[in-house]
């Protein structure tokens, strides 16, 4: 489809006055209108044509490719059509105009919704654009009787010239609403123009400086995300981005004349700023790089627990000493199992803690894969002696070490020191792989031995 229009300014109400449309190919076998505003235009044709031969007629003319450049402007369509017999009639349909109360009504129902401007942008009839205005009294799309012809075959009623118009004007109307909208009077340029003025008043005066409406009415400040969303088009464009800081910013300095309330420490806040200056520095310098959309492996999003947190803060080794004891004291935990997480964390953040300190039941399938991936991980005459030691920990017999299957299914290694299960390494997608770093002689003698 060619638009070929001519988007003038006319009689001051800053309406584009017409559009032409160059002539289309034959339609062949496909239908005239595949969208239901397309098919509601070919309803208000064939409801009000009473000869049923003349709208045969000009449907055969139609889809032959018979019609020529179409004419839209306020109120009215035209185009010549020729017969078989080489013979062309110029052919106009009539649409009444909405009246300009008619027009305001309509607008400040468009911008009541989101979704309707949402759907104009994409070039598409709202429905419940046009169910409002039909409950408010204002007919969009035509009925029975709205469409009225003129043709210089002097016909009373459709003929098949007019006809044959109506049906490639439903194909016009199928990639474009818009064109229905200026035989109402208004083009899609004045129109996105008349929203963009309502959606800047509206949010300009919806809400006054005390967060009251002028009937002093209590309401919500901003706007909706899918609001500022829908009306990204017709609005001016919002600045870019500021480039990343190279660094987190410095946190503000409480070491004032004015003494702290009791139980508030100066020096812990500061501290704390500073951990959550360089969390959203990271985040954010995370989700401007490549591939930053990329899921994260279930499991690993999960809040952090407070004792979680202080692992966390004390392991990036940010913490000063005495920070770092009244983590280990806040968080609950024994100085050895201080000393586990906080090396946990180093190897695998997250998730390496929760292996260490929780353990989690697989279901029957997901640990019958597990042993399933353990007895195929290894050559034969390689494979260790694994004994299962809790529902997803396995101990390699003869050897003080062992393999945790963490919940996003990647191998944990562990090793015994004194006593207790320590995290030994990494994480790796096979249980080999996770092992490597531990492997001696009582890794390699054994037999699979599942418990």
């Amino acid at each position: 489809m060619s638009d070929h229009g001519d988007d003038g300014i006319g009689n001051g109400h800053g309406r584009e006055e017409e559009r032409t449309f160059a002539a289309l190919p034959p339609a062949g076998g496909s239908a005239f209108a595949r969208t239901w505003w397309g098919r509601a235009w070919l309803k208000a044709l064939e409801d009000t044509a009473l000869d049923g031969r003349q709208l045969k007629q000009g449907r055969r003319q139609a889809r032959a490719g018979a019609v020529g450049a179409v004419s839209v402007r306020p109120g009215r369509i035209t185009a010549v059509v020729k017969d078989r017999d080489g013979s062309s009639y110029r052919s106009d349909v009539l649409l009444q105009e909405l009246s300009e109360d008619d027009w305001d009504r309509l607008l400040d129902l468009a911008v009541e919704s989101a979704g309707h401007i949402a759907a104009l942008l994409d070039h598409e009839m709202p429905p419940h654009l046009v169910e409002d205005a039909a409950a408010a009294g204002l007919e969009l799309l035509p009925g029975i009787g709205d469409l009225e012809p003129e043709c210089g075959c002097e016909a009373w009623d459709h003929c098949p010239h007019t006809t044959a118009l109506c049906y490639q004007v439903a194909r016009l109307l199928d990639e474009d609403p818009f064109v229905l909208l200026l035989m109402r009077g208004r083009g899609e340029r004045a129109l996105l123009d008349a929203l963009q003025e309502r959606s800047a008043a509206r949010a300009a005066t919806a809400i006054t400086p005390g967060g009251r409406e002028p009937s002093g009415q209590t309401v919500a400040e901003g706007v909706r995300a899918e609001e500022a969303f829908a009306a990204r088009d017709i609005l001016p464009p919002l600045p870019a981005p500021p480039a990343l800081p190279s660094t987190p910013g410095e946190p503000p300095s409480l070491d004032t004349e004015t003494e702290p309330a009791p139980g508030v420490d100066p020096a812990a806040l500061e501290f704390l700023a500073a951990d959550a200056a360089g969390r959203a520095h990271r985040i954010l310098s995370e989700a401007l790089t490549s591939g930053h959309e990329r899921p994260w492996p279930e499991g690993t999003s999960s809040p952090l627990t407070p004792a979680q947190d202080a692992v966390r803060m004390a392991a990036t080794g940010s913490a000063p000493p005495w920070v770092a004891a009244r983590l280990a004291e806040g968080s609950g935990r024994r100085r050895a199992d201080w000393d586990l997480a906080t090396r946990a964390w180093r190897l695998g953040g997250a998730a390496a803690l929760r292996v260490l300190e929780e353990e989690w039941s697989p279901g029957p399938q997901a640990l019958a894969r597990a042993k399933a991936v353990l007895t195929e991980a290894w050559e034969e005459a390689e494979r260790p002696v694994l004994r299962q030691a809790g529902a997803a920990r396995w101990t390699v017999v003869g050897a003080e070490a062992q393999l945790r299957l963490g919940e996003d299914g990647r191998w944990w290694p562990f090793r015994k020191e004194r006593g207790c299960w320590a995290p030994a390494g990494p994480a790796d997608q096979g249980p080999a792989a996770a092992l490597a770093g531990l492997s001696g002689p009582a890794l390699l003698s054994a037999r699979v031995q599942e418990g």
